[in-house]
């Protein structure tokens, strides 16, 4: 069953739209999927809650205990929402279910910077993983992105450095916020709707659909 990890140690960039997102993408595409929510402030857990029995069904998962995910029978897909200031050994537990992990990003100064340690965390984190697994495959996605400014140009230079793949550049658009209040994906509504978003998101399904990589390097 592939697991995405979806993880950013900085508070308020996206992680939770980008999970939903995700979920609702595979969903949409046949899949049986678990949005598991292992953040405190429980965004995810509550999105789901108000998603609308008619669409493409995303199930939640059954918590035996507070360290212990479990996951319902029958799920195909899993998507992990994580929490700020995921670190050591939490990181650590997480990676150990993980098959690809996205690291959400924002084009601001103070997200780069904790980013890129955290990028840094994560690949020496993924190297000490149990061998017979294999490493995660990482992807970025930029988030809130408004084209044609410094701060994006920024972003790129930045993106460069770490040497992973940007797989999607979602623009700033209050799309994401206004679905997101009713339950919904832009996978939930009509295309024509949201069609500059789902353009946007072609690397990233793609990237998605891709068969998880035995023995990863």
């Amino acid at each position: 069953m592939p697991v995405i990890l979806v993880a950013n140690p900085k508070g308020g960039v996206g992680k939770s739209t980008l999970a939903s997102n995700l979920a609702g993408f595979l969903a949409h595409r046949g899949h049986a999927v678990m949005l598991g929510d292992i953040d405190r402030q429980q965004s995810s857990a509550r999105w789901l809650a108000q998603r609308p029995a008619a669409l493409p069904a995303i199930r939640g998962w059954e918590l035996a205990s507070a360290e212990q995910l479990r996951t319902p029978k029958g799920v195909s897909h899993a998507v992990l929402d994580t929490p700020a200031g995921l670190h050591g050994k939490k990181l650590a537990q997480a990676l150990k279910v993980a098959d690809r992990v996205l690291v959400p990003l924002q084009p601001s100064l103070f997200d780069i910077q904790a980013t890129y340690d955290f990028v840094r965390e994560l690949q020496d984190a993924a190297r000490d993983r149990d061998g017979s697994a294999g490493r995660p495959e990482i992807g970025l996605v930029a988030m809130r992105v408004r084209e044609g400014t410094l701060s994006q140009q920024q972003l790129h230079q930045f993106i460069e450095q770490l040497k992973l793949p940007l797989l999607a550049e979602l623009r700033d658009t209050q799309n994401y916020v206004q679905l997101a209040a009713r339950g919904l994906t832009l996978w939930d509504i009509a295309p024509g709707r949201v069609a500059r978003d789902l353009a946007q998101w072609h690397g990233l399904c793609a990237w998605l659909e891709r068969p998880v990589k035995d023995g990863k390097d």
